[in-house]
């Protein structure tokens, strides 16, 4: 998966470049055999003012066919922020997912109301 990573307001190191790429590869497994065509990640600061508080924010959009998922969480440590996001896409996925098989079942099911009514 082609991961395109942006940072605000703060430096992007090797380490946080690293940690991103780590956990959204960590991905891959739920994704199975979906197609990833874009995922954008956008880590940084809120505002360059704030001292306390939920300062970092993480941003994941996650293109796959025929939807985008989207996940914003803000937390005190960056890290947090990254761990939270690639918990909460992991959800969104197997929602998707579970979604893409209930539409297939549902199609089926009427073919075979069909076929008993025939």
């Amino acid at each position: 998966m082609q991961i395109n990573i942006k940072a605000t307001k703060i430096d992007l190191t090797d380490a946080i470049r690293d940690y991103v790429e780590e956990k959204m590869n960590m991905l891959e497994k739920y994704l199975g055999d979906i197609k990833v065509k874009n995922c954008d990640v956008e880590v940084g600061l809120i505002s360059n003012h704030h001292q306390k508080g939920d300062i970092y924010r993480t941003e994941v959009n996650l293109q796959i066919p025929g939807e985008i998922l989207r996940v914003e969480k803000t937390e005190q440590d960056l890290y947090k922020a990254i761990d939270k996001v690639k918990d909460h896409l992991m959800r969104s996925i197997k929602r998707y997912k579970q979604k893409m098989i209930d539409k297939n079942r549902e199609g089926k099911d009427v073919n075979v109301e069909e076929l008993m009514e025939v």
